[in-house]
């Protein structure tokens, strides 16, 4: 039986069935699991790696191969509610990543970066422990015990010891692992309401993208494959270079420095299109007190592209400024034309995308210049009807899309503050 710790600790809310059990107590995580040390060697295993947001993965399903190779019969062989601490830095987990493998067979992460244990089932309930560092419960402990900057073999300089240190809450007394359970169950019922929102979002997503590929012509065509009734029987969309009805030039100045809480011109930075805003810019929210003489302003309808990125694919980014006055940064290329902007910047986006990643120059740094975007060759329908008819749609699909991702984002906050809740802070974490 593990040693119970003395450490009382107790969560601001419990389950009405546990309210008058018995304070919380702490353990250290070594009186909770031993290490898992055994290697592959010529058995059958699938090795896996850890994917960010989503936890334990094969190797063939995260990166379409196996790259283990002869490195394979040295790692870590796992076995289902096995943990495996990835000692890999990332922006969500800066000391690291806990991972929990639900799956049934076996399987196997690199012994290089992964410190593996296995959890005493009989005191701690796996999806109980799991929940808690997806708190980050383990980083908070190991911050202050990582070096900075250690590294050892592209992987951070973690003590197993100081990782077997931290302290892990828990309820105490005979009701113990039953409120545990309980706790993991809510938890996972409530995971099972964000992925159910999250897939709700990535299938409005590709029906978007679906109808993107019907309602615009594919390349060297002039009718899209899908035309509303009203317009089935209208002339084919018009091919034009785009210098030939379009007037293109270059934003001004706008540096992160002229970005000020306090200002009073709205403005748009090219590094704001990856950032903040979609197809449409309705809002601003940027302003800056440079001198209007120093700026150049948005006329309504106006389509924007960056003129440099750090990648072909995030150059062809294109939004349309619903509104005049807005100021527009130097790196910005300006499309101003006698067309519904709404209709262009999905265009733009959405079968075009690839031709202007192609007609952008550079590698280290790309760029995309008027003259460029001057001979690209679009397929515009005659009638101003048709556009707005197109732009609609897509402008309701947004609305949609984004009222779905609030509510997801929505739920991941109901989460995080449930578990603040249920969670108590352990003293020294």
């Amino acid at each position: 039986m593990a040693k119970r710790g003395t450490s009382k600790v107790t969560p601001r809310l419990r389950f009405p069935e546990f309210r008058s059990a018995k304070d919380w107590t702490t353990l250290e995580l070594r009186q909770l699991s031993e290490f898992v040390t055994e290697r592959v060697g010529t058995s059958d295993c699938t090795p896996y790696t850890v994917s960010s947001g989503v936890g334990l993965v094969s190797q063939q399903e995260k990166l379409g191969r196996t790259i283990a190779g002869n490195s394979l019969k040295n790692y870590i062989v796992l076995q289902k509610n096995d943990f495996a601490y990835n000692k890999s830095a990332t922006k969500a987990f800066p000391q690291g990543f806990i991972a929990r493998y639900v799956g049934e067979d076996r399987a196997a992460v690199p012994n290089s970066i992964f410190t593996c244990f296995r959890t005493n089932e009989e005191v701690i309930d796996p999806a109980y422990l799991d929940n808690l560092f997806s708190t980050n419960l383990h980083g908070n402990w190991l911050r202050n015990r990582i070096a900075v900057g250690a590294r050892a073999h592209g992987s951070l300089n973690v003590s197993d010891e100081d990782l077997m240190d931290l302290l892990v809450p828990l309820p105490a007394g005979s009701s113990s692992f039953t409120e545990q359970k309980r706790i993991a169950d809510c938890l996972t019922s409530l995971d099972e309401v964000i992925a159910a929102q999250e897939r709700k979002v990535e299938a409005l997503k590709a029906h978007k993208r679906g109808l993107m590929h019907q309602l615009f012509p594919r390349e060297g065509e002039t009718r899209p494959r899908l035309r509303f009734p009203e317009f089935r029987d209208a002339p084919e969309w018009e091919e034009r270079r785009l210098d030939d009805f379009a007037d293109i030039s270059k934003g001004k100045g706008i540096s992160k420095a002229d970005i000020a809480i306090d200002g009073v011109t709205p403005c748009v930075r090219y590094g704001e299109l990856y950032t903040i805003y979609g197809e449409i810019i309705d809002q601003v929210h940027s302003r800056t007190n440079v001198q209007p003489s120093e700026l150049i302003f948005s006329e309504a309808g106006d389509v924007i592209i960056p003129g440099s990125g750090e990648t072909k694919e995030d150059i062809a980014t294109c939004a349309v400024v619903l509104h005049g006055g807005v100021a527009l940064g130097g790196d910005l290329n300006i499309i101003r034309a006698d067309m519904d902007g709404r209709f262009f910047s999905y265009y733009l986006n959405g079968s075009k995308r690839r031709t202007l990643a192609r007609v952008a120059q550079g590698d280290a740094v790309v760029h995309l210049y008027p003259r460029q975007l001057g001979k690209l060759k679009v397929s515009i329908p005659s009638k101003k009807a048709e556009q707005r008819r197109i732009a609609d749609l897509f402008s309701s699909l947004d609305a949609q899309i984004a009222a779905e991702t609030n509510q997801l984002a929505a739920l991941k906050t109901h989460k995080l503050g449930l578990m603040q809740q249920l969670f108590p802070v352990p003293k020294g974490n």
